[in-house]
């Protein structure tokens, strides 16, 4: 079984929550794994002034989720491809049940 890749948001903008006081991302949002300076996507997280949510999971940041998202206006599409969408309604993956003989 392959290890599942723990990716944390980051994101264009920030906002505070005024019931708990949390920073949550806002804008336009990327899949990034801690440690790294880059975005699953590839952009470089301090050229393209992204700011890092190591506190969201990326499942969190989507629309669709509920979680953190309240002010997300984009996903960017290559990061959900890699990261994948893992709501309610998402597929799941493409998996080959009876292979090629």
């Amino acid at each position: 079984m392959p290890v599942r890749k723990q990716y944390r948001v980051a994101a264009s903008g920030q906002w505070r929550d005024t019931e708990d006081g949390r920073r949550l991302p806002a804008g336009e949002v990327h899949a990034w794994e801690q440690g790294r300076n880059e975005t699953v996507c590839g952009l470089s997280l301090d050229k393209s002034r992204l700011g890092r949510f190591a506190h969201v999971p990326w499942t969190d940041a989507l629309p669709e989720s509920g979680g953190a998202a309240d002010r997300v206006r984009r996903v960017c599409p290559r990061c959900a491809s890699a990261a994948g969408r893992r709501g309610t309604d998402a597929r799941p993956r493409w998996h080959r049940e009876n292979p090629r003989p």
